[in-house]
């Protein structure tokens, strides 16, 4: 394997590993105000992503820092084709932390609730936006023969990248609650559970999407993928209708493992595909930085990432245990 071609399977783990984690963050976010009925409930699915939410934020930034190292034609070309949709990324997740960490600052209703509306705005704009900006890597822009985008500001936004920024909505949504069902007991454990049942259907735009890629640009070996995405999904229904909130849980991993790779896999070896002349697509060999960055970044990373991956796992194994309203002071 090609070092172009490990970095591009890096990459695509990274992104993986976001929208995994920072999916049910998001969902939790956007679940507030509906699951929230008063302050001690809304500090409980604050909490409950309290110790990890920066940690999972962090797989953006090295997704978007690894692929302007060792791919910047396809940094360059994506970003600055998106550049609004970037930028509203970029302030709702700063609204988000900023929120987060002020929330709980001054004892006044009104206090909480502004940043709490903060929260919910910087946790539905991201999904939207990283899900337009990934339909977009997979499905393409108008390229010319330098790899920069044509047209108007807006390329990015077509019906078919509106339908991947739906996908990755819905399915935060649905992780979202899972995880709170996961996480919490009680009386408000039976409320995620019902809640998350009753949003199953919001990941029908995922699969719509991972159909669509498959038609247009997969593969014979992507079909096995597509599969086990379409059985992952009702597999996770039935086991949390039947009290299994880890294996729930489980099965929509597998199913963000599953999308990942019939993205990542039917868009190879393109990293961007040009939608009006195929030959200005740019792929892993014309968008790799040189074989001496990719070897540096090789090295550093072999001795590195293992003790990240430790640390976020040993973060996750402190904080296993179950919130309830009982653990929030009054």
């Amino acid at each position: 394997m090609s070092l172009e071609t490990l970095w591009f399977c890096v990459i695509a783990l990274f992104w993986l590993g976001y929208l995994f984690l920072e999916g049910f963050d998001f969902g939790v976010g956007m679940l507030l105000p509906f699951l929230g009925k008063n302050n001690t409930e809304r500090r409980l699915m604050i909490n409950t992503i309290g110790p990890v939410w920066d940690g999972n934020e962090v797989w953006l930034i090295v997704a978007v820092a690894a692929t302007f190292a060792a791919f910047p034609g396809w940094y360059a070309s994506l970003l600055s084709g998106s550049y609004l949709v970037v930028l509203l990324i970029v302030l709702a997740l700063i609204g988000r932390g900023v929120a987060f960490e002020y929330r709980g600052k001054v004892d006044s209703a009104k206090w909480r609730a502004a940043f709490d509306k903060l929260i919910i705005f910087g946790s539905w704009v991201p999904p939207l936006g990283v899900g337009l900006l990934l339909a977009t890597t997979v499905l393409g822009l108008p390229l010319d023969a330098n790899g920069n985008r044509v047209g108007s500001p807006f390329e990015a936004i077509r019906w078919d990248t509106l339908l991947g920024a739906l996908a990755i909505v819905g399915f935060s949504l649905v992780h979202g609650a899972t995880f709170l069902a996961l996480k919490t007991s009680g009386d408000f454990r039976e409320r995620a559970k019902r809640t998350a049942l009753r949003l199953f259907p919001a990941l029908l735009p995922l699969i719509a999407f991972l159909v669509l890629i498959q038609v247009r640009e997969g593969e014979a070996w992507t079909l096995v993928p597509l599969v086990i995405a379409l059985v992952a999904a009702p597999i996770a229904w039935w086991r949390l209708q039947n009290d299994r909130d880890g294996q729930a849980f489980a099965a929509l991993g597998l199913l963000m493992v599953a999308t990942a790779v019939t993205m990542f896999g039917a868009l190879f070896p393109a990293v961007l595909p040009s939608t009006g002349d195929p030959a200005n697509a740019l792929t892993v060999a014309s968008a790799a930085s040189s074989p001496y960055t990719l070897e540096v970044m090789t090295w550093v990373s072999a001795f590195g990432a293992p003790a990240v991956l430790i640390y976020q796992g040993w973060t996750y194994w402190v904080f296993r245990k179950r919130l309830s309203t009982a653990h929030i002071p009054s």
